[in-house]
This record gives C-alpha cells, structure tokens and sequence, in this order.
C-alpha cells in the first residue's frame, strides 16, 4: 500500500486551513500540490507511520537512527543532570539541529521540554516534548501559560533564542538577534542557563533564496518551506554539539539591560565553536 493510501498524520491543507482558514480557501490545489512535495510530506508521513507508536524521547531517537545522523556530544561534564536548567543554543539548521539537541540532552535525562513554533504541533508524536510559541502573531494566554510553566517547572528546557534559523551574514552561518525573553523568565523563575553550541549549515540554495526574499521585500519567511528538504539532505551526517559551563541566573544583573545579557550569551555559545 503507497502512503497515499494510508492515513495522513501531516496534511499541509488541513495545516493551513487550522493556521489561517481564509487562506487556505484562497490557495490553489497545484500550489497545495508544490507544497507538499516542498515539505516532503510523504516521506514526514513514511516516517511518522514506521514510529507511530513511538512518542516524546522515544521518537526523537528513532528518527535520528532512520536518517543515519550521528550526534557528538561534547562537554557532558557541563551537563546538569537532576535540576530545572535552561539549555540555550544556536539555530544552525531549522530542522535536524532541533533533533539532535533533543537527541542529545535525553540520552542524560528525560525531563525534556524545547519551546518551539506552535505550527510543530502537527507533529503529534512531539506534543510531550513541545511548548508552543506564536511565531507570526500575539501570544495566546494559554501559550503564555504554558511557556512560564515550563521555565518555573524543574527540567530540561530548551530554546533556541534567535526564534528562525541562522542566515548567512557576510559570508557567515550566523543567528540574526537573540530575544531577551529566556533571560527575562530565566531571572523571574531562578534557572540557570547553559550554553550550547551546534555545528551546521544548510545548503547555499537556503540562504541565496533568504538573501533574494529579503531583497524583493518579502516580509514572509517563505525560505522556512524548504527546512524538511534541508533536513532530509544531511541524512547520514554527523552533528556535533557543545555544552558550555552554566551560567548562574544571578550573572544577569540590574548592571546591563536584558537584551545586553542575551547577546552575551549568544556570544559564549559561538566562543563554543571557536567564533
């Protein structure tokens, strides 16, 4: 039986058509159709179907061993292992380094929770791992709920600060600005935050279609519709990821503004990887 034939866990219509119903009444179905091979959705669904009574944790790790992707750890002697920690780290790839990261940090403990864009949602094996977070309008009060809820609760919380996927910035694999907000919760829920770092970059396509849409004036993030063909490109590859020394909460004083707080941790994460 072809896949086309068994059920849908990720249908990209029904995707947009709960993200924005008036939308999707407008797109056309050749579009839908551009979409979905776009995204790689039979192969998201093939996957999805092998692993689908696998969740949290025990997903992650099976999709790191279908693609054949070999994760590193460096620095495991930074790892806390028995309280709530804020892991936070560069965004090099947009798709596998989310993978990885919780691939990584579960091997050493299972309390994981990553914020992330609430469209991931749809990935439902996911949802014990994942806190939503509105990335193209305001914040819900439940999502803002669960968010402070996942700072206060004593975990492995991960974030990725910069919120999109590195670009290249004068022919570098960069994060555009961090948001202060994990340091803000950092400091309101006493966590501690550790750096980490993870090596990687997507294909110079990605980045030459980002630079073009931005040049056009496009505000849309349109470059995000080809992470899975990026992700699904580095099968087989080997990602290495760092983990710096924690960072007590009480580093963040009244001394420096919030935002100079965050660069600064942006700035030890890329020291990691020698930048």
């Amino acid at each position: 039986m072809e896949i086309g034939d068994k059920q849908k866990f990720i249908d990209v219509q029904q995707v947009i058509r709960k993200k924005n119903p008036k939308l999707a009444k407008w797109i056309p179905k050749p579009f839908l159709r551009f979409l979905s091979r776009t995204i790689h959705q039979e192969e998201i669904n093939r996957i999805m179907l092998d692993y689908h009574d696998k969740m949290g944790l025990d997903f992650v790790d099976a999709v790191i061993q279908d693609l054949g992707v070999h994760v590193v750890l460096e620095g495991q002697e930074n790892l806390p292992n028995d309280k709530g920690v804020v892991f936070a780290s560069n965004h090099p790839l947009g798709g596998l380094d989310g993978i990885a990261f919780m691939h990584a940090i579960g091997r050493h403990r299972r309390d994981v929770k990553f914020l992330v864009n609430d469209i991931l949602m749809n990935i439902r094996n996911l949802e014990p791992l994942f806190v939503p977070i509105n990335k193209h309008g305001g914040q819900a009060k439940g999502y803002i709920k669960a968010i402070n809820e996942a700072y206060a609760a004593d975990q492995a919380l991960l974030v990725f600060p910069a919120g999109l996927v590195s670009r290249e910035i004068k022919g570098e694999i960069t994060d555009l600005e961090w948001k202060k907000s994990f340091i803000s919760r950092s400091k309101k829920y006493q966590k501690n935050i550790v750096p980490v770092y993870i090596e990687g970059k997507n294909s110079k396509f990605f980045y030459k279609f980002a630079k073009l849409r931005q040049r056009l004036g496009v505000k849309i993030n349109l470059e995000m519709l080809f992470l899975p063909k990026e992700m699904f490109a580095q099968k087989n590859q080997t990602v290495k990821i760092i983990i710096g020394k924690e960072i007590p909460y009480t580093t963040f004083s009244k001394e420096h503004n919030e935002q100079y707080w965050a660069n600064e941790v942006r700035q030890q994460v890329y020291a990691l990887g020698g930048k």
